[in-house]
């Protein structure tokens, strides 16, 4: 029930709009107090509308003529604007604009403000209206869905395999009730390939289903099914990944794989039981889509030959690290399609298999059946290896047999998680590792991110002041004569809110003779990091301000991805 302000009653009773009779026959009834006034003729809609807005100073929009922005829904739930008759319409930066039918709610906006840590700025319309507009806006989806599913009964182009056994994903498949559930998978892995996301996220929600598609990074709703079709959702993505249908209590890991235009594209499945059902997020791993070849991941020149110095060794380290989802396997992969030839035996220890490569000897990890990151590599140094990929450092047993074998004739690359290069030393000692044998096993530290392209069809000039330039890392030479670029909020229709793809920013430190002697000797990681750049390393900031300066990327993705750097 939503609990009209007093400034109402005075606006409505003192201006001789409505009555105090037709005030408490409104409030009786309950509901929305105004929409009651209006249906009940005690004034009319326009009337209300300009009184309110005069009153308010806020200017009224007709929302048959606009159309809210997905990031501004996502700020508010549904239910809020339900429940207070309110509805989001845009946002720009930190300043978030809604639609509200009673403006002097301080209460609401308050608390909004503490929600959604934006700036308020309010717009009035009709409570009818935006009650319309809320419906549309929350129920889109669902009614997109409908739309479409004529559209996927229709695909049989996408077959899903599972060991050896190859069938159509579509309507062949199922009948009865099962079909609606069917199609709807087949139109969400369809949209998601067609969108290039990266990962697939089905969530219950109170009244809904969401489901949400991570493109270049950043997570967007692009339907909203009925809650009703959740269990059946699932349970089709649970036959596709051979998991059991009947478990709904516990999580489940599981992976297929579909053929679409011409090329096999895995999934990999993980339900987790949350509040209100089963969630489940789908990674897509496309080998097809993406380029392995080492040349053609935009790396800078001096990073680019660093890391093809390091993988030209015939034993030593290559380490890439960086936060989830900052593409260090895509890095290691292109690593290993350069080593690759019949003269040289390459075998990989993967948790799981991400990408499948011809001429690779790939061993997965499975912990149920013993067969560790530790365990695997061990055999792995029995099989003859002349190059070993090591999907993960976890753990200090991990660490010491791959330093080992870097030391004993093998060429090895891994990840490991830390904050830039330099760390990555101190990391391997607070691993057990000594001092000198991560000296003397180390020929590269590379760390890295991903950050969004700018979109080239509408991305717009910025004006950014010289100090911030210079506090943020421009050296002074850059300044005369720059161009910087910021995405355009809106987008257009090629892109994503302004930026289209991505691009590796990496620093690489190589070790030099200076630097091993620093490592045996134990020196802190600020040295480390100043001597590395005094002979020549690119930090992450600094690779991101070459790039602002190129017009790929925006000076603000800059600071977010390299956020603690200098």
């Amino acid at each position: 029930m939503v609990v009209v302000s007093g400034k109402i009653r005075k606006v409505l009773i003192d201006g001789g709009l409505a009555t105090q009779e037709d005030w408490t026959a409104a409030k009786a009834r309950g509901g929305n107090l105004l929409e009651n006034l209006v249906s009940a003729g005690a004034v009319s809609s326009d009337a209300l509308l300009e009184a309110l807005g005069r009153a308010s100073h806020l200017p009224p929009v007709h929302l048959s003529r606009v159309v809210p922005d997905r990031s501004a829904l996502e700020r508010i739930a549904p239910e809020t604007c339900i429940e207070h008759t309110i509805l989001p319409l845009s946002v720009n930066g930190e300043v978030l604009t809604i639609v509200v039918c009673d403006p002097f709610d301080v209460l609401l906006l308050d608390d909004l403000r503490r929600r959604t840590g934006c700036q308020i700025q309010q717009v009035l319309s009709h409570p009818a209206e935006i009650k319309e507009a809320i419906e549309s806006a929350f129920n889109a989806g669902s009614k997109q869905v409908e739309e479409l599913m004529e559209e996927v009964s229709g695909v049989t182009d996408i077959e899903v395999s599972v060991e050896e056994d190859t069938k159509d994903i579509d309507l062949a498949t199922a009948s009865g009730d099962d079909a609606p559930a069917v199609k709807l998978v087949n139109l969400i892995l369809l949209r998601a390939l067609k969108a290039k996301a990266s990962d697939i996220h089905i969530e219950p929600l109170d009244k809904g289903v969401s489901v949400r598609f991570r493109v270049d990074g950043r997570l967007d709703r692009v339907m909203s099914p009925p809650k009703a079709l959740l269990p059946a959702i699932n349970s089709r993505l649970k036959i596709l990944a051979q998991l059991d249908i009947a478990e709904r209590f516990t999580p489940q890991d599981g992976k297929f794989q579909i053929r679409y235009e011409g090329r096999q594209i895995d999934f990999r499945l993980s339900l987790l039981p949350v509040v209100g059902g089963e969630k489940a997020v789908l990674r897509i791993l496309d080998a097809g889509s993406m380029s392995m070849r080492i040349e053609k991941m935009g790396y800078e020149p001096k990073a680019l030959e660093h890391i093809r110095e390091a993988i030209a060794s015939p034993y030593g380290m290559l380490l890439i690290t960086g936060p989830t989802g900052s593409g260090k396997s895509t890095t290691l992969y292109s690593c290993v399609q350069e080593v690759a030839t019949p003269e040289i035996n390459v075998t990989t220890v993967e948790d799981p298999v991400e990408y499948r490569m011809n001429g690779i000897n790939q061993v997965a990890v499975n912990n149920k059946r013993g067969m560790t990151f530790a365990s695997a590599l061990r055999s792995i140094l029995r099989q003859d290896p002349d190059v070993v990929l090591v999907g993960e450092i976890r753990d200090g047993e991990t660490a010491n047999i791959a330093v080992k074998a870097a030391l004993t004739g093998h060429l090895v690359l891994s990840t490991l998680h830390t904050n830039d290069a330099a760390s990555t030393i101190t990391r391997l000692v607070d691993m057990g590792i000594d001092p000198f044998m991560v000296s003397s096993s180390l020929l590269c530290i590379g760390a890295q991110r991903l950050g969004r392209r700018l979109c080239e069809g509408c991305k717009q000039p910025v004006e950014v002041p010289e100090q911030e330039l210079l506090n943020v890392g421009f050296l002074e030479s850059e300044l005369e004569g720059r161009q910087l670029f910021g995405p355009n909020p809106r987008g257009c229709p090629r892109c994503n809110l302004g930026y289209k793809g991505r691009f590796a920013i990496l620093e690489t430190l190589f070790f030099e003779e200076t630097l091993r002697r620093m490592v045996v000797e134990s020196a802190s990681v600020h040295d480390i990091k100043r001597e590395a750049v005094r002979q020549g390393m690119l930090t992450l900031r600094r690779v991101g301000v070459l790039n602002a300066l190129r017009g790929i990327t925006s000076l603000e993705e800059v600071l977010r991805v390299t956020l603690g750097d200098e």
